[in-house]
């Protein structure tokens, strides 16, 4: 296992073990053994989630909140379980600033439709960054049309890190409101996000994460990082799709109105009027996906028994191994140079197309991901049309990169 390592370098946990919990991993694709390095789009589930929702659908299936009968209540526990779960792998203060969402996306959705509504009016601004995703992007820009609030962004160098000495100079007396992202799904860059938020608060700014590339790799501590807000997904997270968090501080929690109306978030509804729900449920309108918590919680458990620092330790190892392999490639051009990134590489080969490249490594069993990456601002930043991205996660391993490489080896050939 990586006998090119250092002893001292070797992952904590034993990769053939963790590989059997994803059998995914185990099958062919087009008479190829499987090489999956599509981990920031998705990851794979191990047997331990899925025999978590399973065993639930068989065994505790029943409407959450407010049931009398044992099933609704055994579901119940479940479903709160995940989220003191979700609490302590984040070290927040309080389950009340624990909010089950859809995902990342949604998540960043509620807090600028909310915060917007609550603290924003027309000429406000927020400040964003170069290197975000479509889902820290869109929702802000619907919120321009609706309220009339301004964007600005921080700028990048052509290595893909923040330019820091330009944010001052973006911050006036409007400025609402700061959300970057921790780790571009793109460049692999890990933005410097503490001192972001030191300089936004020394304005009485608050800030957003979007936790979407960072939880997955390493620790997060939302105490730690001081943040006002936190998002992320359970599908990038070893969970099931379509659950994901909001973390806030519950003094904004407290002071936000609702995201959306229905039962769960109410405490009394009249035809005359309706008062909310306490936190966090004031934020949950709908029955939740309390399966999918219950995965989502299952998932969080199995990276804190690997241990995320040995996570992340396996990962940088991979990230850097991938990146000197393919350096030796004629006319690699790898994007986004970083001196501080993770688990993701994105690369052009000569004037070889993204979408080729990745379509012939595919029938090589080897999957990854081409194109925009839903950061369309940043590709054109950048010059390009898109790329090829490699991805990592904690069950990839060196034969895999040296697949990849030889792979791509063999598709420059071609052309």
């Amino acid at each position: 296992m990586q006998e090119d390592l250092k002893e001292n370098e070797q992952p904590m946990y034993n990769l053939d073990t963790v590989r059997a919990d994803f059998p995914i991993l185990a099958r062919e694709v087009y008479g190829r053994p499987l090489v999956y390095l599509d981990n920031g789009a998705t990851t794979q589930k191990p047997l331990c989630v899925l025999d978590a929702m399973r065993n639930e659908y068989l065994n505790a299936n029943a409407n959450v909140h407010r049931g009398v009968h044992y099933l609704s209540q055994k579901a119940t526990d479940l479903h709160e379980s995940a989220r003191e779960t979700v609490r302590r792998f984040l070290n927040a203060r309080s389950t009340n600033e624990i909010i089950f969402t859809r995902g990342t996306t949604e998540g960043i959705n509620l807090i600028a439709s909310s915060f917007c509504e609550g603290f924003m009016q027309k000429g406000d601004e927020v400040i964003i960054s170069a290197m975000e995703h479509h889902s820290n992007i869109v929702p802000w820009q619907l919120q321009t049309a609706r309220c009339g609030i301004a964007i600005k962004v921080i700028p990048i160098n052509d290595k893909g890190e923040l330019l820091l000495d330009e944010l001052d100079g973006l911050f006036t007396s409007r400025t609402r409101l700061v959300s970057v992202t921790h780790v571009s799904n793109v460049l692999g860059t890990i933005n410097p996000v503490k001192e972001i938020i030191r300089r936004a608060h020394e304005r009485d700014v608050p800030v957003l994460i979007d936790g979407a590339q960072s939880t997955p790799h390493f620790q997060v501590d939302v105490q730690e990082l001081d943040c006002d807000f936190f998002t992320f997904s359970g599908h990038k997270t070893y969970g099931p799709t379509g659950v994901g968090v909001v973390y806030g501080k519950e003094e904004w929690l407290e002071q936000l109105p609702p995201y959306q109306g229905g039962g769960e978030m109410i405490e009394t509804v009249s035809f005359e009027k309706t008062t909310f729900a306490d936190l966090p449920f004031k934020f949950e309108a709908g029955t939740p996906d309390y399966i999918a918590t219950h995965g989502l919680a299952k998932a969080l458990d199995y990276l804190t028994d690997l241990g995320l620092d040995n996570i992340q330790k396996h990962e940088e190892e991979l990230t850097r191994y991938c990146t000197q392999q393919l350096k030796s490639i004629d006319r690699m051009r790898i994007i986004g140079e970083s001196d501080h990134k993770d688990a993701v590489i994105s690369f052009l080969v000569g004037d070889i197309h993204p979408l080729d490249m990745g379509t012939l490594l595919d029938r090589l069993g080897i999957a990854v991901r081409t194109g925009h990456h839903c950061a369309q601002p940043l590709i054109t930043r950048l010059g390009i049309s898109g790329t090829v991205r490699a991805s990592f996660g904690l069950y990839n391993t060196k034969e895999e990169v040296d697949a990849l490489v030889d792979g791509i080896r063999r598709v420059s050939t071609m052309f």
